[in-house]
């Protein structure tokens, strides 16, 4: 069984479904929150055309998901599987970003469960980037089971960042408890 980087996923509160090009206009009406970026490496990321960029880059990733609110429909996001290494039985979850408004935990839970709950059918572990200085984003990772394990280089930037590790035994260990 081959491992379907964009599979549509659902659960109570959100729906993940394959990122679109005609998707761009509604993300970034969530995007040009520059709050959203404040902490993030990419602080500028809310300016249309840095966004248009990294939008490019989410389509071509071929992993990009669209993250709906299942309650009224409304996009609230984006986040993605990348770098799938077959051999390593690892892949990465990241670029994450969801609307003020659904910040607090129980959206972003439920999106990174049902995308590790698909993930670890395929894979062993689980790898989050996140920057050094995001600590909104750290505490996240943490909630949903990540074990720092050290820093490196970002693909794009060559910025450090910070790694978090999910395997999949802590997370059948977590998800049983």
């Amino acid at each position: 069984m081959s491992f379907d980087l964009q599979p549509i996923l659902k659960g109570e509160l959100v729906e993940l479904r394959p990122l679109r090009e005609e998707d761009f206009h509604e993300l970034y009406a969530v995007a040009s929150d520059p709050l959203i970026w404040e902490q993030h490496p990419a602080s500028d990321r809310y300016q249309e055309a840095v966004f248009r960029a990294f939008f490019r880059g989410a389509m071509e990733s071929g992993g990009a998901f669209l993250v709906i609110d299942s309650k009224d429909g409304r996009v609230i996001g984006s986040s993605r599987f990348c770098g799938y290494d077959e051999a390593k039985r690892e892949i990465e979850i990241g670029w994450t970003f969801l609307a003020r408004s659904h910040w607090g935990g129980i959206y972003n839970r439920e999106m990174k469960h049902l995308m590790l709950r698909h993930a670890f059918q395929f894979v062993s572990s689980i790898v989050l980037l996140v920057g050094p200085r995001n600590l909104r984003s750290q505490r996240a990772v943490e909630k949903i089971g990540g074990v720092r394990v050290g820093t490196r280089p970002d693909g794009a930037g060559g910025h450090d960042n910070v790694v978090y590790q999910i395997t999949a035994s802590n997370f059948a260990q977590q998800a049983g408890a």
